[in-house]
């Protein structure tokens, strides 16, 4: 991926996005809320959209149509089990089997269930590491000049226990004597691990979803490799990310994340991507489909504007996010307005690997889990599940 001027925030929309919430707050010009002002509307969102709900112009937007977000953070898997989520407007994991597993925990008080944006599992890593593993057959160029990591080829290094320094070429790429394995998130709490290990499973099912524990039972003692032998791992998707592009190759050679999430620190005006750092696509890839699971009608408003209105669309692009439905075409149309060309069409990912359903999922979750006990690896890291206002830092549940 091709490094590329700073992205500038349009200082013109900001300003006006700004006044329009100040507007809006202050002679009660908003739609629908109670007395005129704006009604405030609150949820827990995995971690990766936390910057889109937090921008001035995201809120703006909402705030022309009478309502205020106030979100806290959550690792998506065990978004479920915090204490009075149902009493939330709106849930919002990074996938749909998250979401299936609220509903499943609070169906009762569930709504219903929107998909308005998603982003394909990529990997954060490096130039010198995709060319060691190509000269090891397990990543290659596709026509478009884009890394793409062999999964099958990949496990198979794993399963080989295999260290980057046995690797033929690793001397003058990258010699390093640590494990060829890639950096997650804590399996045990965030969706990003989740999503990675649905990934693996499909490889090593012979490309097919797992549908019986049988088939999960024979891949079991690798799948658990993927995750316990990182050691100790960061709780949301946020953790691994940070350390990929302040420690560098040596800590963090490959790192399983969002594709958004590379995106969205490129366009950042002080981008810490640098020179040599890449965004590979596994092969196969497979999508993280943000559902949003609502408790009330003002978050069925939330997820209907999300799924509709074109200017969260495009916001939706300069976060990372592909909308789905009638504004698809959004993400394409700001790469294009913004001159990037390293990101594919939806319509090229034509290998695209399918989640498990939440039953056969959590019951691999539960396996890898107990093999950390065994293991003696640290518990799951405190992640700042909360729904907090912007002054509640202290909040530790919703």
């Amino acid at each position: 991926m091709k490094l590329r001027a700073p992205h500038l925030i349009g200082i013109g929309l900001l300003v006006v996005g700004i006044v329009a919430v100040l507007v809006v707050q202050l002679t009660g010009l908003g739609r629908g809320a109670p007395g005129g002002g704006l009604t405030a509307v609150e949820g827990v969102v995995g971690s990766e959209k936390a910057e889109f709900f937090a921008d001035p112009e995201v809120q703006a937007v909402f705030a022309e149509h009478g309502y205020e977000i106030r979100v806290g953070t959550s690792g998506s898997w065990r978004m479920a089990e915090l204490d009075g989520i149902a009493e939330q407007d709106f849930a919002f994991p990074a996938s749909e089997i998250s979401a299936q597993h609220i509903v499943a925990a609070h169906g009762d008080a569930v709504v219903s269930t929107h998909k308005p944006f998603f982003s394909p599992l990529a990997i954060a890593t490096f130039e010198p590491v995709v060319q060691l593993l190509e000269r090891n057959g397990a990543a290659e160029l596709d026509g478009q000049g884009r890394w793409q990591v062999d999964m099958a080829a990949y496990l198979e290094l794993v399963a080989a226990d295999t260290r980057w320094n046995e690797l033929d070429g690793a001397d003058g790429l990258y010699d390093s004597p640590r494990n060829v394995l890639i950096t997650s998130t804590d399996i045990r709490t965030s969706n990003s691990a989740g999503m990675y290990l649905a990934l693996a499973s499909y490889v090593l099912n012979g490309d097919a979803v797992v549908t019986d524990r049988a088939a999960a039972a024979e891949h079991l003692e690798l799948l658990t490799e993927l995750f316990v032998a990182q050691g100790y791992s960061g709780a949301s998707s946020s953790a691994p990310f940070d350390d990929y592009l302040s420690q560098g190759m040596g800590a963090a050679p490959m790192v399983m994340v969002y594709e958004g999430q590379f995106l969205e620190e490129q366009l950042h005006e002080r981008s810490r991507i640098q020179e040599g750092m890449v965004l590979a696509y596994p092969s196969p890839t497979i999508f993280s489909v943000h559902t949003g699971v609502t408790f009330s009608e003002e978050g069925e408003a939330v997820m209907r504007l999300l799924e509709t209105d074109p200017e969260l669309a495009t916001l939706l692009a300069e976060h990372g996010f592909r909308a789905q439905g009638q504004n698809a075409a959004a993400f394409g149309e700001f790469l294009d307005a913004e001159g990037i060309v390293d990101y594919p069409a939806a319509s090229e990912f034509v290998h695209v690997a399918a989640e498990p359903s939440y039953e056969m999922q959590d019951s691999m979750l539960q396996q890898i889990g107990a093999a950390y006990d065994v293991s003696g690896a640290p518990p799951p890291a405190p992640d700042g599940d909360v729904a907090a206002r912007p002054d509640e830092d202290e909040e530790t549940a919703p």
